[in-house]
């Protein structure tokens, strides 16, 4: 029975870091490149992030070769900022856009990078574990209409609910 308990849970935790069918996490990643502050843009809507406005994630390294994640947005119904503080991990190399990242103990989400501006990174397409996570980040507050578009499109094809898109006020 307690083997069967221990492979239930490993089974569960590893569900929560797969990757949904037809994405794949870009290859050839930089984790310096990407490390520092990138702005929401759009996202698909969840609990833990549900009527925030100018959110933000910062990302650096940890002494244990993960990565800090500090997500920051304000709450104009409480008018307040919420913040919640996480580690990421590779998954397979560090060279993949593929990592489990965890805000609550031992339980990881996935975190996959599946399209990137390699050059400069400064927009980045990310997926969760399910259709039902989804972000637009940059580097800078705001992105030009065609950046947008490419995300709406891409998304679309790998079948996201692009209709329920929330796009972030930054300025508020």
């Amino acid at each position: 029975m307690r083997i069967f308990l221990i492979f239930f849970i490993s089974l569960f935790l590893s569900a929560c870091t797969n990757l949904p069918e037809g994405i794949t996490p870009v290859s050839d990643f930089e984790i310096n490149k990407y490390l520092g502050k990138w702005y929401e843009i759009a996202r698909l809507d969840h609990s833990f992030e549900r009527g925030l406005d100018k959110v933000s994630a910062e990302y650096s390294l940890r002494e244990d070769g993960g990565i800090k994640v500090v997500n920051k947005g304000y709450s104009n119904r409480d008018k307040d900022w919420s913040e919640a503080e996480g580690k990421a991990y590779f998954v397979k190399s560090k060279d993949e856009g593929l990592l489990k990242v965890s805000f609550f103990g031992p339980f990881y989400g996935s975190y996959i990078i599946f399209e990137l501006d390699k050059e400069n990174y400064q927009y980045s397409f990310v997926a969760g574990n399910s259709r039902s996570y989804l972000w637009l980040l940059s580097r800078t507050p705001t992105v030009s209409q065609d950046i947008i578009d490419k995300f709406v499109i891409r998304s679309k094809e790998l079948g996201f609910e692009i209709e329920k898109l929330i796009y972030v006020n930054q300025s508020r």
